[in-house]
């Protein structure tokens, strides 16, 4: 892992922001997930394995490399991406659910080891299931249609790497209510 961060600093002069969105989905585990849930029991033990240590390992051992570099380099922005609090415990999403929580629950450790430093953590979740590779092509049309685009993570992850978000420490942001939750604090995106 350190010889991709050297390698990422070198290429790039630095690192300001961090995107933490490692992830495998349920349909390495199983393809028909959204149609026929499978009982946590029925989970084999690698695909356990593999969507925990992409998920939470992958973000642990990321952060890990690039967290001090940017309190040695003056500052940084972690933005952890996470999922509805439904996803996490709904029937049928083991391991994708519980992996899933666990990245929250490191996102939210990593904000409290970074309290008053120059680096702010924060978590962002898209607020809804994604159009995304992830959902299996079986899923009905009606369902589909009700799939945020991707690009709705856009633009609250551009105003978290802004200086915009300035003293932003700590938060869980729903990038579907994003301009509801920045009008919330008397933000916009714009500020300037």
């Amino acid at each position: 892992m350190s010889a991709a961060v050297d390698a990422v600093y070198e290429e790039l002069d630095g690192l300001d922001v961090l995107v933490n969105n490692a992830g495998i989905g349920m349909r390495t585990v199983n393809p028909r997930f959204m149609t026929d849930p499978q009982p946590f029991w029925e989970v084999s033990d690698a695909g356990f394995r593999d969507v925990l240590a992409t998920k939470a390992i992958g973000t642990f051992l990321v952060s890990r490399e690039v967290v001090p570099r940017m309190l040695n380099d003056g500052g940084g922005r972690v933005i952890t991406v996470s999922m509805n609090e439904t996803t996490m415990v709904r029937r049928g999403f083991v391991p994708y659910g519980p992996s899933g929580a666990a990245v929250e629950a490191f996102a939210r450790v990593m904000a409290a080891d970074l309290e008053g430093t120059s680096v702010t953590a924060n978590i962002l979740l898209p607020g809804g299931a994604t159009a995304t590779g992830m959902v299996p092509d079986d899923v009905d049309e009606r369902v589909r249609e009700h799939l945020l685009d991707p690009s709705v993570m856009g633009p609250p992850t551009v105003w978290l790497a802004s200086p915009d978000a300035d003293g932003v420490h700590n938060e869980r942001i729903v990038a579907r209510d994003f301009t509801d939750w920045l009008r919330a604090r008397g933000r916009r995106a714009d500020d300037r």
